[in-house]
């Protein structure tokens, strides 16, 4: 199993943060949906990193609200400092969603591309998808004519191989989408597609505001 960098706090602090900002949770004034494919009432599971499967749980953004840099396209330059320490990252939504079968309703879904300066991290890829992934499932990266492997942990992937994490990071500079596929923990295959439009500027932004 492969040891991946982000802390299940931070990210947890970074979507409760993100779905704050009015700019993009999708719908601002209700409460995030209850999971299609959970039980009724059961909320939606918290998002452990395969890196720090034990680290505390946090399902709410502790009183951090994140900064933004600047909106560059369809991806957006934050700031946070959850726990008092600074996190910067590229955050966008899917321009496109697709289910298999069709209109199968998910919570939102984001990519991030964060660094954090106190853990000596730079430019990390981590996805929110808004299910939980099949156990033990992989999930693909279509970055231009490049595929990246995904590690999968419920409703969280990360890219398998850490040694390719800068070389994925450059082709979305050069290329115009990325989309990811992946399938639910109940069979629903899913097909999200990112613009890399301003993602280039984004992640200069946030790199610079964590040098």
């Amino acid at each position: 199993m492969p040891i991946h960098r982000e802390s299940q706090a931070v990210l947890s602090v970074l979507v409760a943060a993100v779905l704050a900002v009015p700019a993009l949770a999708q719908e601002p004034t209700a409460p995030a949906p209850t999971h299609p494919l959970a039980p009724i009432g059961q909320e939606k599971p918290a998002v452990p990193s395969p890196r720090h499967a034990g680290a505390p749980k946090s399902a709410a953004a502790g009183g951090v609200q994140p900064t933004l840099l600047g909106q560059y396209g369809d991806w957006g330059a934050y700031t946070a400092s959850p726990g008092g320490k600074k996190v910067c990252f590229a955050l966008a939504k899917p321009t496109s969603s697709e289910t298999i079968p069709p209109n199968r309703s998910r919570n939102p879904a984001y990519m991030f591309i964060s660094s954090r300066p106190a853990e000596k991290v730079s430019n990390e890829v981590s996805i929110i998808i808004g299910y939980p992934f099949k156990p033990n499932s992989e999930a693909t990266a279509e970055v231009g004519s490049t595929s990246f492997v995904l590690y999968t942990q419920q409703d969280g992937a990360w890219i398998k191989n850490a040694a390719e994490e800068a070389r994925m990071v450059d082709a979305m500079r050069a290329a115009q989408t990325a989309v990811i596929k992946g399938v639910s923990a109940h069979g629903t295959k899913t097909t999200d597609t990112f613009s890399l439009k301003g993602f280039a500027d984004a992640v200069d932004r946030a790199d610079q505001e964590c040098k």
